[in-house]
């Protein structure tokens, strides 16, 4: 797994772009790819920051807690 690139690299090609240079130039004037350049201005455009989530963690857990007690009471049955 990768480490994700610089805040300052990814708000440098969101500027980028918002000064009027398309992602495409943008992504090639800073050597990242199109698509990251498409992902990152519309992350800034949706929640106003360029930060990377958290990489790793538990995912799964939340989901099967929410079933926690219909799984207890059904091996209680057995």
């Amino acid at each position: 797994m990768g480490k994700p690139l610089s805040v300052d690299l990814r708000e440098r090609v969101v500027a980028a772009v918002d000064g009027g240079l398309s992602r495409r130039k943008a992504a090639d004037r800073f050597g990242v790819s199109i698509s990251s350049a498409i992902r990152w201005t519309r992350l800034q455009r949706r929640t106003g920051d360029v930060r990377s989530q958290r990489l790793g963690g538990d995912k799964r857990s939340a989901r099967i807690e929410a079933h926690g007690t219909l799984i207890l009471s059904l091996v209680e049955a057995q």
